[in-house]
């Protein structure tokens, strides 16, 4: 048996490059469970492993995607069964292990999670990583006391994947939204999705560093590190948390312990990765119920596999808006 596949190979010079490629079954790396994939979604993560950058990729040829979701091909774990609905996001799949942009991905049992019964495949991609990461932020912070009468919750990187996510889930669940994103012109987009204020990101930045500054936010999640994740710190009310999850905006911090001493400030790690069947479970099913799917239906971008090389560009030099969802078939 055969099927098609996104194969990103490194040439002898250090180039990587991707193409689509009809490969046999016997190349599917180990595992418990084989998926036929129905739908795979692009990440910040896939961009770095289509391109080759960030060391992710250690092994090539590689077959990237960290998410995808899909019907169980063949099982022998006594967890899936032959037609079971499944998703999987993270484990390293995508990058030391073969992930979702092909038709078939072979994977270990313990890193899949059945699809809620309400969500389709599709469905299940629209949110994906980011989907699932952005609840987890949500979950976190509301188990830190956030409440929707604590005040205005930041969402920085508002216009990608998990910060537009965030922003619709956090105006579904009553909260009042401030969307922070270098890219205005997304900016009726966030309004469209329930952000009750949009800042730009240079006019936010802009304003004079303090070790404490007003505090404006009761909450953030923050969706870009580096300095962004510095400046927000000072501006969160006595209390507060902010949910740090991506660091597309760099990876240092330059901050001070003020907002610690002085007002308690939590922050609180927000890992996609390696967490538990159980809190996966928690968040898909409170997703399942809470996602509104026809409100963000004009954020969500279908490619097939030959598009992806382009859109790994795009995402990494923040062109993409919300979701690109990916069909293996196209």
């Amino acid at each position: 048996m055969s099927f098609r596949a996104l194969l990103t190979e490194k040439a002898e010079d250090g180039t990587v490059s991707s193409a689509v490629q009809m490969l046999e079954d016997t190349r599917l790396p180990e595992g418990d469970v084989t998926v036929d994939i129905e739908w795979a979604g692009l990440n910040y993560k896939d961009g770095l492993c289509l391109t080759g950058q960030g060391g992710l990729v250690r092994t090539y040829p590689h077959v990237a995607g960290i998410d995808f979701s899909g019907t169980v091909r063949d099982s022998n774990d006594f967890r899936y069964r032959v037609g079971d609905q499944v998703v999987l996001t993270g484990w390293r799949v995508g990058e030391a292990h073969w992930g979702g942009y092909a038709e078939r991905a072979r994977v270990k049992a313990e890193w899949l999670v059945p699809l809620p019964a309400n969500l389709t495949a599709r469905d299940a991609m629209i949110m994906g990583t980011a989907g699932l990461t952005a609840m987890l932020a949500i979950n976190r912070l509301e188990w830190a006391g956030l409440a929707p009468s604590s005040g205005e919750v930041l969402v920085t990187g508002a216009a990608g994947g998990v910060g537009s996510i965030a922003v619709a889930l956090l105006r579904r669940l009553g909260y009042s939204v401030a969307a922070l994103s270098g890219r205005p012109q997304h900016a009726d987009m966030l309004r469209d999705l329930g952000a009750a204020s949009v800042l730009d990101r240079n006019e936010f930045m802009a304003q004079p560093d303090k070790p404490l500054e007003t505090a404006r936010f009761a909450a953030a999640i923050d969706c870009v590190g580096g300095a962004v994740l510095g400046k927000l710190l000072r501006q969160i009310a006595y209390g507060g948390s902010v949910a740090s999850l991506g660091n597309a905006a760099g990876i240092k911090l330059d901050t001070n312990v003020l907002p610690f001493l002085l007002r308690g400030v939590n922050l609180l790690g927000i890992d996609s990765v390696m967490q538990p069947f159980d809190a996966r479970t928690d968040a898909w099913a409170r997703l399942a119920g809470l996602f509104d799917f026809a409100a963000y239906a004009g954020n969500v971008e279908e490619v097939g596999l030959d598009a992806l090389p382009d859109k790994a560009a795009q995402i990494l030099s923040g062109a993409v808006k919300g979701r690109v969802l990916v069909n293996p078939k196209r």
